[in-house]
């Protein structure tokens, strides 16, 4: 009891459920668990495998033009404010610039809402889409971030599968086969997160084919835009945006390496003017002015980021992408327990098989990659995290002596544990 009266009954505590149901799909913790499993002795460096975060190392600092940009706009003093629920107009108009160059259409400024990275894009899409009974289709493997929000805003989600054997391209028969009256959008990423492919133009205009025959839109996350390093090209999906509606998603985090300046956006690539007619980018931005805010002077740079990044800085960051790609797929090759299904062509990551019937006491792909984390110092994502129970999922976009090293371990890992030969 407290001051002499009875004890208080206190009402709060109780657990969420769609926050708990939300967390189940959070990689984030899932990577960030491994952590703890590092044997704090080990006086070799630590690999980072196991998320996309480049800006760490040296040779993948952003543009100076970038870091020049943000400077001056912070001290210009001008973009101190608050901004608007769509965000910075001439950021809007900025983003509208860049998307129109690939597109056999203009994009306006009105057809872009600006966010805070595009994980809060995907956080307002899945809100905009919840409308009662609605399910949205996702792929499998797939980024979780979008399990997780559809989750904690009620909105039921089903997968389809991405088929590694065909380059980890869509497969358009379990898309149709998954979806029904109350699908109202699918997703894809391309450049792929987490398997490393590119789609085709024509696998592409498949895609949308297909949404059109549901009568759904594509959400396209395209937040590795350009980030290719293989024979295929980047092709935007808004190309398709008169076969069926597009809501292209992305920001500056991967191409300029700067995943902590929280710079994104959503964008209608749709022609003919039916996401305006449903009301999806009036509804963003409403969403947007009940949610947090981009910082208003990244915004403000924004235009200066893209118009003064010159062409030799992509150039680079491309180069050294490939160089670590093939380390990864080389050294990949070497190791028995693991089988890289299709070369990785863009993004940061790499999708693997693991054989457990070649390794002696590993469970599963959790226990492989938290035993790789204690003997090894090298952190990797299982891929149950991401919807494929012992595979694991590998980023290359490490300075390429540090993850040649890792991969030696990991190499060394398995022959450790192997199974005698008979």
């Amino acid at each position: 009891m407290e001051n002499g009266g009875e004890a208080a009954k206190w009402r709060f505590g109780a657990a969420n459920p769609a926050l708990q149901a939300a967390g189940r799909h959070n990689i984030r913790s899932l990577v960030h668990d491994l952590y703890d499993c590092l044997d704090k002795t080990d006086p070799r460096p630590v690999v980072p495998l196991g998320h996309g975060d480049p800006s760490v190392f040296a040779c993948f600092r952003t543009a100076a033009a970038a870091e020049e940009a943000v400077v001056a706009t912070a001290l210009s003093g001008k973009h101190n404010n608050y901004a608007r629920a769509a965000g910075v107009e001439e950021a809007r108009s900025a983003v509208a610039a860049y998307l129109s160059r690939d597109l056999p259409y203009e994009v306006t400024a009105g057809d872009v809402v600006i966010t805070a990275g595009c994980n809060h894009a995907i956080e307002v899409m899945m809100a905009v889409l919840a409308a009662p009974g609605a399910n949205v289709l996702l792929p499998r493997p797939g980024f979780p971030m979008y399990e997780s929000r559809a989750a904690l805003c009620g909105l039921e989600f089903r997968h389809f599968d991405l088929l590694p054997d065909k380059g980890w391209e869509v497969d358009l028969q379990g898309v149709e086969a998954v979806a029904d009256e109350s699908t109202v959008a699918m997703v894809i990423v391309n450049p792929n997160n987490p398997c490393g492919c590119v789609y085709s133009y024509d696998h592409l205009a498949k895609i949308a084919e297909t949404a059109r025959k549901l009568g759904i839109l594509v959400i396209s996350d395209e937040v590795y835009d350009h980030c290719v390093f293989g024979s295929k090209p980047f092709v935007p999906m808004g190309v398709f945006g008169a076969t069926a509606p597009v809501v292209t998603m992305g920001g500056i985090s991967k191409r300029w390496m700067v995943p902590g300046w929280r710079l994104g956006w959503i964008a209608a690539t749709d022609p003919n003017g039916i996401l305006r007619d449903r009301k999806i980018i009036e509804s963003a931005i409403g969403y947007r002015a009940i949610s947090v805010d981009p910082a208003t002077f990244i915004q403000g740079a924004l235009p200066q980021i893209i118009a003064n990044t010159d062409k030799a800085f992509f150039e680079n960051a491309m180069n050294v992408l490939r160089e670590a790609a093939e380390i990864c797929y080389h050294k990949l090759k070497e190791i028995e327990c693991i089988t890289c299904p299709h070369k990785p062509e863009g993004s940061m990551f790499v999708m693997v098989k693991l054989d457990l019937s070649c390794l002696d006491g590993i469970h599963d792909d959790v226990d492989f990659c938290s035993k790789v984390a204690s003997e090894e110092s090298v952190l990797i994502c299982p891929g149950s995290g991401l919807g494929m129970k012992d595979w694991l999922r590998i980023t290359f976009a490490v300075d390429p002596p540090l993850l040649e090293d890792g991969l030696e371990r990991v190499k060394s890992f398995c022959k450790r544990h192997g199974k005698p030969r008979r």
